[in-house]
């Protein structure tokens, strides 16, 4: 599956997240009929994954969980804490990130 980054396309959408959600980090991309919206915030990671024509496919929801679970360090975050909702044509992969306690 190739992810497409489209970004650049949605500065309305990023700029609006920015501005009212804890997002420090938003990017926008599509894998066919599929958009993926990835926010990055101080105490979590969120995917956002929509398909107005289907219901999005178990597989393709694992393979883009795990294409951006390898860009994260493996200790920033705890596999069992991450969760996800799903509804018709609508899923979202919630990444809660392990806080680091100082000695």
């Amino acid at each position: 599956m190739k992810l497409v980054n489209v970004t650049n396309s949605h500065s309305r959408l990023v700029k609006q997240q920015l501005e009212n959600t804890d997002a420090v980090l938003v990017k926008v991309y599509t894998a066919g009929d599929t958009s993926i919206v990835y926010t990055e915030a101080p105490q979590h990671n969120e995917l956002l994954l929509v398909n107005n024509k289907r219901t999005i496919r178990p597989s393709e929801i694992d393979e883009i969980k795990a294409r951006f679970l390898k860009k994260l360090s493996p200790d920033s975050y705890n596999e069992e804490d991450i969760t996800e909702i799903e509804n018709d044509g609508i899923v979202e992969i919630s990444i809660p990130k392990l806080s680091k306690q100082k000695p």
